[in-house]
């Protein structure tokens, strides 16, 4: 790999020495010596890493980046004249199996050594990765060996995987992958029932799905994706994940070259790639996958259906995540009557806008189960619509989540809760007596095969359950609408009380400036401390494998507050990936939340509650400041602050907040109480909004349904009042 600078922007150069971007501005007019320009524009110039590594070090301006970021800068150093990384996730995987003193001394061998060392390392790990070559390193390499050593060593393997997999994906052609969102996954994987051993995602890009099955406990995770790098990346995921678990990964296109073409598994979860035309449909005409009818051309689709139903053993069940229009296209009849008809499609689960990319579709998981030679008949088909859970939310004020992806587009408001709630207790039901199933009026509802195998075999969950809210009772209804919109109107008499609030002034003339100090001097003073979530270590590994757990109790005793949670308001809805042990951190009243990533939209920051309590930590950083010393409402009011957040924010396609980094203001702990009773009113207003809009969405729902459902008629005297006021104006 040939040495090759890099150039980084000012707002990099101050991640790197961890100041202010007004500080570099001022470096750069104060100092003639400070590094020119290397390229770029006047208005958005460009600078020699190099250089500028230079000169902080000749002025005693250490590295103030993460590991992770170390990593990903030095990376961008070696330029893009380089080879791929795939020699560099075999040795993650390697690294991750080190002692913490191992994989230090490694960082300190020589240039010449630490590249042997590393090179014998990441060979030893080639047989298990798909698609991997012959290990090369050279001595050009070894910083970069070097930052990785130390990013797994302080971050861990998967910091490590994602730094590597994130520029090797914006390198290749791969620029339309994309994860599958977590609690997506979580729900497929609970959709089938019990505990499958044997689990297959035939594309499954990083991982995700897979994982979800781990977590499950399935102990044979086979893998495949026509992307080397995706396959790379989820083969050394998984197993840095699960080391229990079996993990075969290969590197193909799953419908023109399965590499498991004798494999039969309990479960197939799949999030195949939509819309592809080119999918093989001449070559394969005369597949003995398609035993349910040839999928034409346009529905690739139907094709990863038959593909998934192949795999799997008698009574094994898929769930795939598919676009709406698999649903009821007319090229793809005869194969959806035939899936109805054998009994082999079990349900169909419409999720909102936002789910998942792409984002302007409200995607459908589709449930099937392989019949079984003599198994039971199947008269019936679940349909779920859980739609109406997009402005949906539980928790403080009933605040809905949002995301950005990868590409950073936002991503609609989502309550995973809701629908994981709506969708699994559907299911479960249905499951268990298909024949009794009354469903629920609007949200799911049981259709019969003879019903489903019309002329055009429309399987839209809208169509079919919206349909059934002509069984809501009229006065039932009524009476929910009323109690709805009474709890509206004192949310919204509450909400103005809020914004009446008047607690603060103006400052003068001109802004007030602070003297700060970082929240690693405040660490260091021992008015704060800092605690991150528990490691994934050898001896928490080793009680999972004997099914024990510390005495902070099982993973299902124990709720996970994550960053979504602090964005949303909501309390902790996260789940354990694994037992903890008593060392793990748990959250107390007082303690300041902050979120490690900042990304979508919502507050940073907030101070626990009794709600929070007991709580694990998710990917959030928690600080526990002495309250003889400091406020815990104006250090969350300050630590999530927007520029405050920017300024200690690593990352181009993840912005990672690195705590130490954050700056707070030196006030004495008087004035800090005026500042944090001003944050806590700030808090308060948005719990309230939240609240507000939540209770309006849900008012005009069901007013809207009930009107065109029938269950609820206009008042007279609102015809005539809006008659009144269509006379009155002027024509």
């Amino acid at each position: 790999m040939p040495q090759t600078s890099a150039q980084v922007t000012a707002a990099e150069i101050s991640r790197i020495a961890g100041v202010t971007r007004a500080t570099v501005s001022n470096w750069r007019r104060r100092h003639d010596d400070f590094p020119a320009p290397s390229g770029g524009t006047d208005s958005s110039p460009l600078y020699d890493l190099e250089s500028v590594r230079a000169w902080l070090a000749s002025r005693g301006h250490a590295s103030a980046a993460s590991p992770s970021e170390e990593l990903r800068t030095t990376l961008r150093l070696h330029g893009q004249g380089g080879g791929g990384t795939s020699d560099l996730l075999l040795l993650v995987l390697a690294a991750a199996a080190l002692a913490p003193q191992d994989l230090t001394a490694a960082t300190r061998l020589p240039d010449a050594d630490l590249v042997a060392r590393a090179q014998r390392e990441a060979a030893a790990a080639a047989d298990a990765v798909p698609a991997a070559d012959a290990v090369r390193f050279g001595t050009g390499d070894a910083a970069v060996l070097r930052a990785l050593y130390a990013c797994v060593r302080d971050e861990g393997g998967q910091a490590a995987l994602g730094v590597l997999a994130e520029r090797e994906l914006e390198d290749s052609a791969a620029s339309g992958a994309y994860a599958t969102p977590a609690p997506l996954a979580d729900l497929l994987a609970r959709l089938v029932p019990g505990s499958p051993a044997r689990v297959l995602d035939p594309a499954c890009g990083s991982g995700t799905l897979l994982a979800a099955a781990a977590r499950r406990g399935a102990g044979e995770l086979y893998g495949q994706d026509t992307l080397p790098v995706q396959a790379r990346r989820s083969a050394v995921s998984l197993m840095l994940m699960t080391p229990e678990a079996t993990v075969t990964v290969r590197a193909a296109d799953s419908l023109r070259a399965d590499a498991f073409p004798g494999l039969v598994v309990d479960a197939v979860l799949c999030n195949p790639p939509f819309g592809v035309r080119d999918w093989g449909h001449d070559e394969l005409a005369y597949d003995p996958r398609w035993a349910y009818g040839v999928p034409p051309r346009a529905e690739s689709e139907l094709a990863w259906v038959q593909h998934a139903l192949a795999h799997l053993t008698p009574g094994g069940h898929a769930a795939l995540v598919l676009p709406p229009a698999t649903a009821g296209r007319a090229s793809g009849r005869r194969v959806r009557a035939e899936l109805v008809r054998s009994g082999a499609l079990r349900a169909v689960i419409a999720l909102p806008v936002g789910a998942s990319v792409p984002l302007h579709v409200g995607l459908q998981i589709w449930v099937l189960q392989r019949p079984e030679p003599g198994g039971p008949e199947r008269k019936s088909v679940l349909f779920v619509d859980t739609t109406a859970e997009t402005q949906g939310a539980a928790g403080r004020g009933g605040a809905a989540v949002t995301s950005r992806t990868r590409g950073g587009s936002r991503s609609g408001s989502v309550d995973w809760e809701g629908i994981t709630a709506r969708a699994l207790g559907a299911w479960r039901a249905f499951t268990e007596s298909p024949d009794t199933f009354e469903g629920e009026p609007g949200v799911a509802y049981a259709a019969g095969v003879v019903d489903l195998l019309d002329d055009v075999v429309d399987l839209t969950p809208a169509r079919l359950v919206r349909a059934s809210r002509a069984e809501i009772d009229p006065a039932a209804l009524s009476a929910e609408v009323d109690a709805t919109r009474r709890n509206l109107l004192r949310a919204a008499k509450s909400l103005t009380r809020t914004a009446g609030h008047e607690g603060w002034s103006a400052a003068g003339a001109s802004a007030r400036e602070w003297r700060t100090a970082t929240a690693s001097d405040l660490m260091r003073g021992g008015a704060l401390t800092l605690l991150r979530p528990l490691p994934d270590t050898v001896r928490t590994r080793t009680q999972a494998a004997r099914g024990e757990t510390g005495e902070g109790g099982t993973p299902e005793t124990r709720a996970v507050l994550t960053s979504s949670d602090i964005a949303s308001g909501s309390g902790p809805t996260g789940t354990p990936t694994g037992p903890y042990d008593d060392t793990a951190p748990v959250i107390a009243v007082g303690d300041v939340l902050v979120r490690a990533v900042a990304d979508g939209d919502g507050p940073m920051a907030r101070v626990a509650d009794e709600t929070d309590t007991g709580a694990l930590l998710g990917n959030v950083h928690l600080f526990r400041p002495d309250p003889a010393r400091l406020d815990p409402w104006f250090l969350a009011g300050f630590l999530g602050a927007e520029e405050n957040i920017a300024g200690a924010s690593t990352g181009s396609t993840v912005l990672t907040v690195s705590p130490g980094r954050l700056r707070v203001p030196l006030l004495p702990l008087e004035e800090q109480r005026r500042y944090g009773e001003a944050f806590r009113h700030v808090h308060e207003l948005r719990a309230e909004a939240r609240r507000a809009t939540r209770l309006a969405e849900e008012t005009a729902r069901l007013l809207a349904g009930g009107l065109t459902g029938g269950q609820l008629l206009p008042s007279r005297e609102t015809a005539e009042a809006a008659e009144t006021g269509a006379a009155g104006r002027p024509g």
